[in-house]
């Protein structure tokens, strides 16, 4: 979708989701009303553009991805056999296209609901985010291939192999009940986690930071918690994204290149959106039973409330890492709780539980288990050691900017 005017792109990704989960609410085809939207939008985009948004705009798209909808079905040889198909799953009243000022309350959670399918257990974790960011997020095939560094057509197979499964599971477009959502709602979050993390820390490629795709995962799970306000662990992930977030700008230098916690400007740190997270996880907190979601959010709004590097709240942070910890069986979280090991007890204690680590198949030989441990061997005054390990981790990382600042590091030691 080529975006004429900025206004218009932002408004028509927000409908997008909504105008798709009528469409396939109401025919039971999540991949031809995905479709039915594309052109639709398409419509739109020229059109809004040239003669202003309509003033309701949702009825006005989904009337128009409606008949995209019917010519799409009326267009196949089975052509009766799916009318019959569609008419069996509608009751009398609603087998016609509703007026376009009609603002069904239902309709209301159809981004939710359109969430929870792409996040669906029979896709993988790879499908599921490439969903999510077309179906969900609005983004086009291009994008999402651009954002993961993969060729456009073998983005197009992942998404169109996501649909068919979905097709083929017979899953029904509703939430899913009680039993099944708490599970369903993990999925969902986690998938969102992922798509920011890889655009606030790009895994791979010349960038270290990929603002579009973090921007995406704050605003669709913004969405979610508009949704689902009384969600401790759904406030905990919206705070956590926020508080990160918040520090993107003074991440990277002038060159683009990787700018530490303790080496930022502080002054560049976005004071709204830090605001914004404390009391997302203040508020989250008290309410219900704590998640590993709200326990990172609170780590996060410790280091954003600190004045200064040196005036971080270490002993808590290290309490809240032992806690997630407890809960989760993450190695990362493990590798961080050393580091915040050593910066209350001393590098010495941290190489202690890095030396444990690395005895686990997941971190053994990762490059940021190496460039903790590069990290922890400088503050004791092991130049050579940490030397070695920081160029060992450079070599771990697909992602240019580490690998730039992980070798810079290294010749720092060498050249003193």
């Amino acid at each position: 979708m080529t975006d004429r005017n900025p206004a218009v792109g932002h408004l028509l990704r927000d409908l997008a989701p909504q105008v798709t989960g009528v469409l396939t609410r109401r025919f039971g085809d999540f991949a031809r009303a995905e479709d039915a939207v594309g052109e639709a939008l398409l419509d739109a985009t020229v059109q809004w553009s040239r003669d202003g948004v309509p003033e309701n705009p949702r009825g006005w798209l989904t009337q128009v991805a409606y008949r995209r909808m019917v010519e799409l079905v009326r267009g196949e040889q089975a052509r009766r056999r799916r009318e019959d198909l569609v008419a069996r799953r509608e009751p009398a009243d609603r087998r016609w296209a509703d007026p376009a000022d009609l603002d069904r309350p239902a309709d209301r959670d159809d981004t939710l609901t359109l969430l929870f399918l792409c996040c669906h257990p029979a896709l993988t974790t790879a499908s599921a985010i490439a969903l999510t960011l077309r179906a969900v997020g609005g983004l086009t095939t291009g994008e999402i291939a651009h954002a993961f560094l993969v060729p456009e057509a073998t983005m197009a197979q992942r998404i169109s192999r996501a649909k068919e499964r979905i097709r083929s599971s017979g899953v029904p477009f509703r939430m899913p009940d009680d039993r099944d959502r708490e599970r369903r709602l993990a999925t969902v979050l986690h998938v969102l986690y992922l798509i920011f993390n890889e655009g606030y820390a790009s895994s791979s490629g010349g960038d270290l930071r990929r603002v579009d795709l973090a921007e995406e995962a704050i605003r669709l799970t913004r969405a979610v918690h508009a949704l689902l306000p009384d969600d401790g662990e759904v406030a905990g992930l919206l705070a956590l994204m926020l508080l990160t977030e918040a520090r993107g700008a003074a991440r990277t230098g002038p060159a683009g290149e990787l700018v530490t916690l303790a080496e930022q400007d502080r002054s560049r740190w976005d004071a709204a959106a830090i605001a914004e997270g404390v009391a997302l996880v203040t508020r989250a907190l008290p309410v219900g039973p704590v998640g590993p979601y709200q326990i990172q959010a609170a780590i996060a709004a410790l280091h954003d409330e600190a004045p200064t590097a040196e005036a971080t709240d270490w002993p808590q942070i290290l309490a809240l890492y032992r806690e997630l910890e407890r809960r989760t069986d993450n190695p990362v979280v493990a590798l961080n709780r050393a580091v915040a090991q050593a910066m209350v007890h001393g590098p010495a204690v941290g190489l202690d539980a890095l030396a444990t680590l690395a005895a686990d198949r997941r971190l053994a030989g990762h490059h940021r288990l190496l460039a903790a441990r590069a990290h922890l061997h400088e503050m004791a005054g092991d130049r050579a050691a940490a030397g070695t390990d920081y160029r060992a981790a450079a070599a771990g990382t697909s992602s240019l900017p580490e690998q730039r600042y992980l070798l810079m590091r290294a010749a720092r030691l060498t050249d003193r």
